[in-house]
């Protein structure tokens, strides 16, 4: 069993453009739950919504990148008025069913055989990346083992997340982030100072999902296709590990957590393949260690709920809410 090469392909992880989009995606879901406590279980939806929103205008109305990434911010905001609407002026856990249930519509939906030429249906969208790889600024060579194209769209990615990560702590330092944790403390408390309550969780139920849609993109940006099948439910549950992982109520705390959900995934499915392809495992095949690995993840959640349930950067404080 090569010991340096599942430790250099689980280091790779660290930086890589799927670790970028968890990271993305979790501190939208940092926003909505962490900061806001809105319980959204439908994360998978605005990065569906996202991808498809970008692949679509691309494939089908040839619009360039740059608007076609406002589409897809668009479609995500408006996604999130929908479900807003409703839910927000009742208790949490109707927006919980609605955002789980929305997520797997938007799923199906795309899976329409009536709609396969607009989605592609099961077999999804693909060869819409070209406007985003035109911009490439690096020319043909090797960048740290990888190809120019790797390393651009690794740059873009925790460019992006880097960003993101500034504008959610500012906002969050600022008047309007205070009104927003003091809603999820009490937003009774906060409803008797005059604050419009309904009115501060849509804007962040919003700027989570917008997150989550550009989380979406980076996600689909190095497949080169967007298929429905990498949006189902598991997906914003995975989400939800690396935000517990990290912490709360962070800004740096879903980035830590999906570092380390992905170089977890790596290296346990590194070393229970070696153990396979050398013998000392008889009783497993590659199909299911893959499923084990996340069986091991799965109890490794669960000691770090029971002897550090605040994660990585979080405090207990912040789990009063929860």
């Amino acid at each position: 069993m090569d010991f340096g090469f599942i430790l250099a392909s689980a280091a790779g992880e660290i930086f890589s453009p799927t670790t970028a989009a968890y990271a993305l995606a979790a501190l939208g879901l940092a926003v909505h739950f962490g900061y806001s406590g809105l319980l959204n279980f439908g994360q998978a939806g605005f990065m569906a919504v996202g991808a498809y929103g970008f692949a679509i205008s691309t494939l089908t109305f040839g619009v360039p990148f740059f608007v076609g990434l406002l589409i897809a911010v668009a479609a995500a905001a408006v996604f999130a008025l929908l479900l807003g609407i409703p839910t927000l002026r009742l208790r949490a856990d109707y927006l919980a069913i609605v955002t789980i249930a929305a997520a797997e519509i938007v799923r199906y939906i795309v899976t329409t055989n009536q709609l396969t030429k607009v989605t592609g249906s099961a077999n999804g969208l693909a060869a819409f990346e070209g406007g985003f790889y035109a911009m490439n600024p690096f020319p043909e060579g090797s960048y740290f083992g990888m190809n120019n194209r790797d390393f651009f769209i690794r740059v873009v990615g925790w460019v992006l997340v880097a960003i993101c990560c500034t504008l959610v702590w500012l906002l969050m330092r600022s008047p309007w982030g205070r009104v927003l944790k003091g809603i999820r403390e009490d937003e009774n408390a906060v409803r008797s100072l005059g604050k419009n309550v309904y009115a501060y969780k849509m804007q962040a139920l919003i700027i989570g999902g917008v997150l989550g849609a550009l989380a979406g993109m980076i996600f689909t940006l190095p497949r080169g296709a967007v298929q429905p099948a990498n949006y189902g439910t598991e997906l914003t549950f995975f989400l939800y590990t690396c935000l517990l992982l990290g912490g709360l109520g962070t800004v740096l705390g879903p980035v830590i957590g999906a570092m380390i959900f992905w170089v977890v995934l790596s290296l346990t499915q590194g070393v229970l393949y070696g153990l396979i392809e050398s013998g000392a495992i008889t009783w497993l095949n590659t199909v299911q260690a893959g499923q084990l690995r996340y069986i091991l993840v799965g109890v490794a959640l669960m000691l770090l709920m029971i002897f550090r349930p605040q994660g990585v950067f979080g405090n207990k404080k912040e789990l009063a809410f929860a």
